[in-house]
């Protein structure tokens, strides 16, 4: 799509448009939007305008057919892109070449080289790019970070995590693979993200393996062996057809640190932190807190500030491309820096 013009300031709130009435958007992106005085949700555009028309209605926003009107609009700052994940590429760069910020679900490409050269693009035309990991900004992790920094653990030894649920049904465009289906894509990004997220250390593939359920398409399961440049070893488990699991563990030289639920608790939920070391177990209660509005909220923030894309998106990106090239037996690598 030809470019329409570049990115301008935003002082006031900042005026999305969606790409697309995915279940996420309409579950708990849209209400999020619609609630927040940082954002207004300006129009929903889908290729079915029945559907655009359904959807605007539930969240009182004009309704577009097709997305490429929706981005020829002059009244919208930015973009919100719950696609499928094989057409983050186009549409994301679609949307920056039409002068608007970006929020893409995750994860933002399924090739490295495309994540990278999206970030790129978003730097030299001065919009904000951002994925939508929103499990970064709740405040439980932050409390576990803090734990760490203190200490609380010593040396750190090994660090695990999983995200799992349970098997959609059959035609879902997760067990596509036109559509970048697969649990390395889908629930994978979870615990590599937490591993980049809280061990704040460069990171590499050791070996992987991804496994195709009976009759499927894609990869509905796997575990990935990553190490940091300091030793810590890394092990990280997903998939699309289990019991529902979300949870990670840090285990140090002095004790052991385990959070369940991690990634997409609910908004009411209040979390809790094990930390179990020789003297006994703590139990750290927090507060609720809802990822959903903080992450509205900081892309709201990196649109009026011009914030660049957070380097842990490519990182991420460079960590599932090990992982995959990894797991068919090819070389492996790990986050790249610089």
């Amino acid at each position: 799509m030809p470019g329409l013009g570049g990115g301008t300031a935003v002082s006031g709130p900042v005026r999305i448009g969606v790409l697309g009435c995915a279940d996420i958007a309409r579950r708990r992106m849209l209400p999020a939007m619609a609630a927040s005085p940082e954002v207004t949700l300006a129009a929903v555009a889908s290729r079915d305008a029945a559907r655009a028309r359904r959807t605007a209605q539930d969240f009182g926003c004009a309704a577009v057919h097709g997305y490429e009107a929706l981005l020829r609009r002059d009244d919208i700052d930015a973009v919100y892109l719950p696609l499928p994940a094989a057409l983050h590429a186009e549409w994301a760069g679609a949307a920056l070449d039409a002068g608007k910020h970006v929020l893409a679900e995750k994860p933002l490409t399924t090739r490295a080289a495309s994540t990278r050269e999206l970030v790129a693009r978003a730097g030299r035309a001065g919009l904000a790019l951002m994925e939508n990991v929103m499990f970064v900004h709740h405040a439980q992790h932050a409390a576990v970070r803090a734990l760490l920094d203190d200490g609380a653990l010593g040396e750190l030894r090994a660090f695990q995590a999983a995200f799992a649920v349970p098997r959609r049904p059959d035609g879902d465009i997760r067990l596509d693979p036109a559509l970048g289906g697969g649990a390395l894509w889908d629930t994978g990004v979870y615990p590599v993200r937490a591993a980049l997220h809280l061990l704040n250390e460069p990171l590499s593939v050791a070996g992987a393996v991804l496994a195709r359920g009976r009759g499927d398409q894609v990869d509905t399961s796997g575990t990935a062996l990553l190490r940091t440049a300091g030793g810590v070893a890394v092990q990280l488990s997903f998939g699309l057809d289990h019991s529902y699991r979300s949870a990670y563990e840090i285990w140090g030289s002095q004790g052991r640190l385990t959070v369940e639920p991690a990634f997409t608790p609910p908004a009411g939920h209040a979390p809790r932190i094990v930390l179990q070391r020789q003297g006994g177990t703590e139990e750290f209660v927090l507060d609720p807190d809802d990822q959903v509005r903080h992450t509205v909220e900081a892309f709201a923030a990196a649109v009026r500030s011009g914030a660049p894309a957070d380097p842990a998106c490519v990182e991420q990106a460079d960590l599932l491309d090990a992982i995959r090239e990894a797991a068919a037996g090819g070389p492996r690598g790990g986050a790249r820096h610089g």
